[in-house]
């Protein structure tokens, strides 16, 4: 990368950080859901970011977190597509491995409320875009109904989970990446082939693989290829011109 390009982009990362801002989205009487937005002036569309695992970002009321999912690391790489992040945090741990508690009410209502607050907050195109376990959350919900789905403007997974699959009703535009040698057993590099061969002929899709990068610890792991560890501006960056495309 040439200096006046670093240059640039680190000063949309500085200026995103400063702007940042965490927002409590209100859940019955219960404990809100946290997330946190890194806005960018005259943006075309918000992603809603639900990482995998157990799901539980912590983020504090500074906008910090202990937690180095993939979409924590390339937060801020969004603003240079014009496309504003929401980092979307759960107070309470959704299991690493049980995708069931992904698909249950409570936590599929979270998401409904923190889609309805972006969209009416920001006036913008929403997309939700689920990495590993956050696959089943997001393809559970545009498997919840018309009414869920035409509040989004389209779904992004990578990384997918075994169990995630988007019915064949669903015709909103869907992208799924993946890292050719993602080596977690929870996610075969079929799955997210599956999720865009499986979509209606009328619907718009596509397939994004990624290679290189670099692969440390547990193979499930946000710093291992599963997590598009190094590779992160490919990944923001494939998601981000489908988004814009469409």
């Amino acid at each position: 990368m040439k200096l006046a390009q670093f240059i640039f982009l680190l000063g949309i990362a500085c200026s995103s950080l400063a702007s940042a801002q965490i927002f409590d989205v209100p859940y019955k009487d219960e404990a809100p859901t946290r997330t946190l937005l890194i806005p960018i002036q005259n943006a075309k569309a918000v992603v809603l970011l639900f990482p995998g695992g157990g799901g539980m970002l912590r983020l504090q009321d500074n906008g910090s977190t202990g937690n180095f999912h993939t979409f924590v690391r390339s937060k801020n790489l969004w603003a240079q597509y014009g496309i504003d992040a929401v980092l979307v945090d759960t107070p309470y741990d959704l299991g690493n491995g049980r995708a069931n508690s992904r698909s249950l009410r409570d936590h599929q209502q979270r998401m409904l409320n923190v889609v309805r607050y972006y969209r009416d907050k920001l006036n913008l195109p929403v997309w939700i875009f689920g990495h590993s376990m956050g696959t089943v959350s997001v393809t559970e919900f545009v498997n919840g109904g018309k009414d869920q789905e035409k509040l989004i403007a389209g779904v992004i997974v990578a990384g997918t989970y075994r169990s995630a699959s988007i019915d064949s009703d669903v015709t909103i535009p869907a992208l799924a990446i993946h890292h050719v040698d993602d080596g977690c057993s929870g996610t075969p590099f079929s799955t997210s082939e599956s999720i865009i061969k499986n979509r209606p002929n009328q619907s718009t899709a596509q397939f994004v693989s990624i290679e290189g990068g670099i692969s440390e610890g547990d193979a499930c792991g946000s710093k291992a290829y599963h997590g598009f560890n190094e590779k992160e501006p490919e990944l923001v960056k494939a998601a981000a011109q489908f988004i814009l495309k469409n």
